[in-house]
């Protein structure tokens, strides 16, 4: 399995996830742990707000981790067979471990447009 996580910084889970072109990669281990397998820093026409292409980086993953997405966003993914999962959980590593576990995170802060 291979899980997506919005980063803009490379550190922490981040939102806006249809604007991000920054993502952690994260894989089993073979063990059952999650680890960091690679990271995406892809041009600003890559992201998921501007793209318009047939093929993406992210068609290989399976779940897409990040702060906060619209239904758009979600819609678009699961187009591609790809699970996302918004929750408040800052730490990527956790947030990896807990999908690859089939745990629940702690959803989304609520937040007023």
């Amino acid at each position: 399995m291979k899980i997506a996580i919005t980063s803009q910084n490379f550190r922490t889970i981040t939102g806006h996830a249809g604007k991000t072109r920054r993502f952690l990669i994260h894989a089993d281990d073979g063990n059952g742990r999650a680890m960091e397998v690679d990271r995406l820093d892809l041009p600003r026409e890559m992201a998921m707000h501007e793209f318009r292409g047939t093929e993406h980086p992210l068609q290989q993953v399976d779940v897409l981790i990040t702060a906060g997405c619209g239904q758009g966003f979600v819609q678009r993914m699961a187009a591609w067979g790809i699970q996302v999962v918004a929750t408040s959980e800052s730490d990527p590593a956790t947030a990896a471990q807990a999908v690859l576990d089939g745990r629940p995170l702690p959803p989304p802060e609520a937040h007023e447009h």
